[in-house]
């Protein structure tokens, strides 16, 4: 269960970041509201994944997949380009949430 928490408290944090970016500066009240719905989201989904999993390796899955889910996002809604540099990166990344998550299944 903690995992599926966590993969919860992920999508909150990329709804998160990409609606900062909607909210212009918190300037358009809907946008900014469901910004900070996403970041109560996330940060309570996650709160319930650390009860079981490793603050350190949670934390980081958690970001991990919220930048990569970000980045991804933002190229198909706002059209920013994803680069190789980009693309190793999300490869470093996935490798380390997998490394991760099987150093805290040992």
């Amino acid at each position: 269960m903690p995992w599926l928490y966590l993969m919860i408290a992920a999508v909150f944090e990329v709804a998160f970041a990409l609606g900062t970016n909607a909210t212009n500066g918190f300037t358009r009240l809907w946008p900014s509201v469901l910004t900070l719905l996403a970041a109560a989201g996330g940060i309570y989904t996650l709160s319930l994944a650390l009860r079981t999993l490793d603050v350190g390796v949670g934390y980081t899955i958690w970001t991990g997949i919220g930048s990569i889910g970000t980045v991804t996002f933002s190229a198909l809604i706002y059209k920013e380009r994803i680069t190789l540099p980009k693309l190793i990166s999300f490869a470093a990344i996935i490798a380390g949430a997998l490394l991760l998550r099987l150093a805290s299944s040992a």
